[in-house]
């Protein structure tokens, strides 16, 4: 029988990737630090929220948050955006937004040297580094599909002509939880575009203090720019090429492959309370997730316990509970959370 493989070793980590992305991790490390400082200057307590928003973007990928009124997620979005020196726009979404509000539009002119009539495109919002698409589900399905077309495809397409999206190009959705009237809830297939899920939760009683300190005085923060457009666009390529032994990779198939009920690796309780569990995209999204954050904090590899802490994100939005298991109040994040304790790595890792 085979034996179980090993995990990388520091000096294995450091040797799969080259000198130059090794200066880059310690720059982030670093960076991530200074991040962190600058946007509690504004923001409150979140790190965890600040963190995933951070991941998704070295991963080029994309986040719903969903969190109720008040929790400064429209603020958290566009102070990210400045210390990360990148174009913001804000877009809410409403009932009578057309895609064409958000993708651009040809506009008939004149040419006033010759007279003749021309079509010249008008570029929408969408046009910037980072989107806040702000209540997302409050929008039709129709714009809501130009919006998730954009994010798959980073262009847009308006009558026969395609305009890319400038490059780093991340979305950030928000989504209120508590208010369901008026609303278009985004289709399962739809949400499996994004690859997090962030809830944001209320503040603690000491946070809450400190917001009411800050909101109602006189102090106003001053940001410094940490990271550049050509940086990130960097990261996402380094953050490709972070090594991670075999085991991490079955570690993160395992967990999604068991989320899927009526399977052979599922566990008795997902096929009691999972309709539909998660597809081959969140076990890609696991890895790339685990890789970024292992940079993030300044190591050269991923390891099992990176893919633990990204699971909750990657997972509660692409398990489908079942109305037994709503009925009894049980949600996608205590079924994913059983999931992690019933789902162990094949090997123990040493602690680097």
């Amino acid at each position: 029988m085979a034996s179980e493989p090993e995990a990388l070793s520091p000096d294995e980590a450091v040797a799969a990737i080259d000198g130059e992305d090794i200066q880059m991790v310690k720059a982030l490390n670093a960076a991530y630090e200074k991040l962190t400082g600058q946007i509690s200057r504004v923001i409150v307590g979140q790190r965890k929220v600040i963190e995933e928003v951070l991941v998704a973007v070295f991963c080029r990928g994309h986040g719903l948050l969903v969190g109720v009124p008040g929790l400064a997620k429209t603020l958290l979005v566009s102070t990210i955006a400045r210390v990360l020196h990148l174009s913001f726009k804000r877009i809410q979404f409403t009932p009578d937004l057309m895609p064409s509000d958000i993708t651009g539009t040809d506009v008939l002119e004149e040419d006033r040297t010759t007279g003749r009539r021309v079509f010249r495109f008008v570029r929408g919002p969408l046009f910037a580094n980072m989107i806040l698409a702000d209540e997302i589900n409050r929008t039709p399905p129709k714009t809501q599909a130009a919006l998730l077309e954009a994010m798959q495809e980073r262009m847009v397409t308006v009558g026969e002509q395609d305009y890319k999206l400038p490059d780093p190009f991340f979305v950030l959705a928000t989504q209120n939880p508590i208010e369901q009237e008026g609303t278009y809830p985004l289709p399962e297939a739809q949400l499996d575009r994004f690859m997090f899920m962030i809830y944001v939760d209320y503040p603690s009683a000491d946070e809450e203090l400190d917001i009411m300190k800050m909101v109602a005085g006189t102090y106003e923060a001053e940001l410094d720019r940490i990271l550049t457009g050509e940086d990130i666009l960097r990261l996402q390529r380094i953050v490709r090429r972070v090594p991670a032994a075999e085991h991490v990779f079955q570690y993160a198939r395992d967990l999604a492959r068991a989320s899927r009920p009526k399977t052979p690796e599922a566990p008795e309780f997902i096929n009691e309370l999972v309709q539909w569990g998660a597809g081959p995209r969140a076990s890609i999204y696991l890895m790339l997730a685990a890789k970024a954050r292992a940079i993030l904090y300044g190591r050269y590899h991923a390891t099992t316990e990176d893919v633990r802490e990204m699971a909750l994100p990657v997972l509660r939005h692409r398990v489908i509970t079942t109305f037994n298991a709503e009925a009894a109040g049980v949600t996608a994040d205590q079924v994913v959370e059983r999931l992690l304790a019933e789902v162990s790595p094949k090997v123990e890792e040493a602690v680097v």
